[in-house]
């Protein structure tokens, strides 16, 4: 397959794609915890809409359509949270998780001074969490998600992050 994906800013355009990709991508994890109220799953596309605004968001296209998508933002404490990522069920596997978080990260660090990023994740999502292990992430405490679903808390400092695209 020509993996011709590109990775860009995502712009105002992009909200209808992200929040329908975003629904498909989380039925899968929503199914690991038996819960589908999810906050990937229950967001409006307005708060979308709102995240595209405000927050760092990058999207994977191939050709016109959106097969993936992460958003990043400054929290009080000078770190970046990191969330949201997802990549189309059909072209998981090729590497364009690692790419959108590389582009996250990048622009975190370079234009909103983040000193270290921080990802939350489900207990039982092993695919993220070889994932963000394998990119430097170590795990740093856990959490309780406003869904009840219990998180685990993984950190980098920004310093580490891979300069080489």
């Amino acid at each position: 397959m020509g993996m011709s994906v590109t990775i860009s800013v995502a712009t105002e355009q992009d909200a209808e794609q992200i929040f329908r990709l975003q629904y498909l991508c989380f039925q899968s994890e929503a199914a690991l915890y038996g819960n589908y109220r999810i906050d990937p799953l229950v967001q409006s596309l307005d708060s979308v809409r709102q995240e595209l605004a405000s927050d760092c968001v990058f999207v994977a296209r191939l050709g016109e359509e959106v097969v993936g998508s992460v958003r990043g933002a400054l929290t009080e404490d000078g770190a970046a949270a990191i969330g949201k990522l997802c990549v189309h069920p059909r072209l998981q596997g090729h590497g364009i998780g690692a790419r959108l978080l590389r582009a996250a990260e990048s622009a975190l660090a370079e234009e909103r001074g983040a000193k270290r990023f921080r990802l939350f994740t489900g207990h039982r999502s092993e695919g993220n969490l070889r994932l963000y292990r394998r990119v430097g992430y170590e795990t740093v405490g856990t959490s309780k998600g406003a869904d009840g679903v219990p998180m685990i808390v993984l950190e980098k400092p920004a310093s580490t992050y891979a300069t080489t695209a």
